[in-house]
């Protein structure tokens, strides 16, 4: 069986103070030092508190969401709950694009993340072996969540918004605000808790079909210094499915393995079995070391905002990318729509914060979809990435679908099938 997330876990080896090989702390020297603002017992004592947003869960969406909130509105009164203590460790690919310092820099932290050296080539190779390796037009980081996570947080709390230990455990909904637990009374709530979103279920929003779902292992190895090239390297068996290698930049890389639960399903073997030796088999030049899973609820394209006032962001809103995984720019970019909704239409944020999204991403939430179900067969992927090779507009333009919020020009996307069509006849061909 594969091992459940532990909140102890350091598997990266960085260091818990949000240090990693010689990188400080974003926090000004002023902020509150050490974890979370405890509740006696783990539950709020005294009389019901009244917030203006009340936000559950501080990873990068919660983050943004407070962090915008007071941005907006300085004098609001925002908190922050977390069932954990920062900094903590989260399984992830660590991967943040172009798009997601983009995101920062409109939350007011443009440089949160420049002490980390960016990587500018990123490698491709596809089901059927086509390679393409060039350098991006932006360049991404890598920066392990144990880092990135607590100085997100810490930005928070600078910001002045209250942050807390607290797990989230009921939620009533009355006229004009929200109750939680039973003593903190919000006008508006903003749930960032994870794929296994305690806020979403609570307020009746199905999760993810396991067809929308993905299972993968994330650890770290070591490789050159000076390695700066993202590897991607799909797999046909068992497609959709694929290994990474994003360097971090001081000898260590993030690596990992993913794959369609379906698809792991249908195997027959233990999840871990299939995990770890595929990673192994795709990448044996990178042993892993502290592999640990998670779950990826991939965009349905049309994912549910929410309910009453109660907005869903990041992955409890399902909002991952459904070719490629990644989620920490769709999480920044949510949590900072639903942080401004929540302060500037008070009065009745969810309708505000579903406009938002949808005119930010929901153009090309219906393109990753329907790319998703195009990349079913190995073959198209073949084909996009045989024209990305020969083009270099086409692979900037994949990055930006596969990373941003690009969408796809009806142009190209007959120049895929057109290669697709023809790599199909050539090998019926050679077939006969």
């Amino acid at each position: 069986m594969l091992r459940r997330e532990s909140e102890e876990a350091n598997p990266s080896g960085h260091a818990r103070d949000g240090t990693l090989g010689g990188h400080t702390s974003w926090a000004p020297a002023w902020a509150p030092a050490g974890g979370f603002t405890r509740a006696r017992g783990g539950k709020f004592t005294g009389v019901d508190e009244v917030w203006d947003l009340v936000i559950v869960g501080g990873g990068p969406a919660g983050s943004a969401a407070a962090l915008r909130a007071k941005q907006l509105r300085p004098q609001a009164r925002v908190l922050l709950l977390d069932r954990a203590d920062f900094p903590r460790d989260k399984a992830c690919g660590d991967g943040i694009a172009a798009h997601g310092r983009d995101e920062l820099a409109l939350l007011g932290v443009p440089d949160l993340i420049a002490d980390y050296r960016p990587t500018r080539r990123l490698s491709v190779i596809s089901p059927g072996g086509a390679h393409v390796c060039a350098t991006v037009a932006r360049p991404h980081h890598v920066v392990p969540r144990v880092v990135f996570d607590a100085r997100l947080v810490d930005a928070a709390r600078a910001r002045g918004v209250e942050v807390r230990r607290h797990r989230v455990r009921t939620l009533a909904v009355h006229p004009g605000h929200v109750v939680l637990d039973g003593t903190v009374t919000a006008r508006a709530v903003v749930a960032a808790d994870g794929a296994n979103s305690a806020v979403r279920r609570l307020i009746g929003v199905a999760p993810a079909p396991d067809r929308h779902t993905a299972i993968a292992v994330r650890g770290y190895a070591d490789l050159p210094a000076d390695d700066d090239v993202q590897l991607i390297a799909m797999q046909k068996e068992g497609w959709p499915a694929y290994a990474w290698s994003f360097p971090i930049g001081d000898g260590t890389a993030n690596v990992g393995f993913g794959m369609l639960l379906p698809r792991l399903r249908a195997t027959g073997l233990p999840g871990r079995e299939v995990l770890h030796g595929r990673l192994a088999a795709l990448l044996p030049h990178l042993p892993a070391r502290d592999l640990r899973a998670h779950h990826l609820p991939l965009s349905p394209g049309r994912p549910v905002p929410g309910a009453g006032r109660v907005m869903l962001a990041g992955d409890a809103a399902g909002l991952v990318n459904p070719l490629t995984g990644e989620g920490i720019y769709y999480a920044l970019l949510s949590g900072r729509l639903a942080g401004a909704a929540a302060v500037q239409a008070a009065g009745d944020p969810l309708p505000a914060y579903r406009r938002a999204l949808g005119k930010a991403l929901g153009r090309h939430l219906r393109t990753t979809d329907v790319l998703a179900r195009a990349a079913q067969a190995p073959g198209f992927i073949d084909a996009a990435i045989g024209t990305a090779a020969r083009r270099k507009e086409v692979f900037d333009l994949l990055v930006d679908v596969g990373l941003g919020a690009g969408t796809v020009p009806l142009g190209l996307g007959c120049a895929v099938a057109g290669r697709w069509l023809l790599n199909g006849l050539r090998g019926r061909g050679r077939g006969g």
